[in-house]
């Protein structure tokens, strides 16, 4: 098991550095940006909510918009997608070890944007991979993720965790101050 772990440890190191965006990053002022890409885990409670409040950020500030939905969980033999299949990172998108295949990787890293906000409130790698491949020139998310791949992080205060909704809401009040 532990030999097992070790392969997969060094196997993401490796696509995180071939893949990583050689971009530089830096904060950047709100009236700076004009396109956007966003990372919403589906299985948050209110990810519909903040759906609608990005999009809504996203017009009042003529930005173009992108959002990717997050969705690990198993789908059952009824169920269905709540999300569209082309934006949408679903478990069978990933290898063994957890990289993005090579049309979600293409997908992901050729969207130039000026900012990346993940919400997803987790270090896993995937968050990592498809932060670190993003080419945006701004980098926004909740948790400092190895590497500093965000410029700016906005966390939940202690002993409280925040919905997508409410972080998406703590970020955009930063935003809205950088001018």
């Amino acid at each position: 098991m532990k030999i097992i772990s070790a392969i997969k440890s060094l196997l993401r190191k490796k696509a995180l550095k071939k893949f990583r965006s050689q971009e530089p990053t830096s904060m950047m002022p709100l009236s700076s940006i004009h396109s956007a890409t966003a990372l919403l885990d589906s299985e948050d409670t209110s990810f519909d909510e903040c759906k609608l409040l990005l999009q809504n950020f996203f017009r009042e500030n003529d930005i173009k918009g992108e959002i990717y939905f997050l969705d690990m969980k198993k789908l059952g033999s009824g169920e269905r997608l709540i999300t569209s299949i082309t934006g949408t990172i679903l478990r069978k998108d990933l290898n063994w070890f957890g990289r993005l295949s090579k049309e979600k990787t293409a997908q992901v890293s050729s969207c130039e944007s000026d900012l990346f906000i993940s919400l997803v409130n987790n270090g896993d790698f995937v968050v990592e991979f498809i932060s670190a491949i993003s080419r945006a020139k701004f980098k926004l998310g909740r948790k400092q993720l190895p590497g500093h791949i965000f410029d700016m992080v906005v966390s939940d205060p202690s002993g409280r965790t925040l919905s997508e909704a409410e972080a998406f809401l703590a970020m955009k009040s930063y935003l809205d101050k950088i001018k």
